[in-house]
């Protein structure tokens, strides 16, 4: 585990997540998965590089990159839990995920934000130089029965 700030550690130690914490987040508060059932939360886990970020050793912070490690990446599921927000902890997160050296080189590296532009333009995130080339299948509710 990485010491990022005086208080605040960030590590990719899959067996450190509090998946609990992650799952209520995710199905309860989140924008973006609300009604995830725990099954999926586990199974995206086990298929990503996954970063915690911990206060004191209790998990405050999130971020999932779906990569193949040589060409492309795909930050998802991007959070602190609400009682830790303002701290900065965001942007230490962003850092370690840029920093990681498997996600060195990427020739694409995306994500989807509907409220979070400012934090990713600092990271060097823009809108698509060529949004006509790309498409999507998108199921936001896919979750909520």
């Amino acid at each position: 585990m990485a010491s990022l700030s005086s208080s605040f550690q960030i590590s990719t130690d899959r067996s450190q997540l509090d998946v609990p914490l992650i799952y209520r987040f995710l199905s309860e508060q989140s924008t973006w998965a609300v009604g995830i059932s725990r099954a999926i939360v586990d199974r995206a886990i086990e298929n990503s590089l996954c970063f915690g970020g911990y206060v004191d050793g209790r998990q405050v912070a999130f971020a999932r990159v779906v990569t193949d490690f040589s060409t492309f990446g795909n930050l998802v599921d991007m959070f602190v839990i609400p009682e830790f927000r303002g701290r900065g902890y965001s942007v230490e997160l962003m850092k370690a995920v840029m920093a990681h050296p498997s996600l060195k080189g990427l020739r694409r590296f995306t994500l989807a934000t509907g409220d979070a532009h400012g934090l990713y333009e600092k990271f060097g995130f823009a809108a698509p130089l060529r949004p006509e080339s790309l498409m999507e299948r998108y199921f936001p509710n896919i979750y909520v029965s």
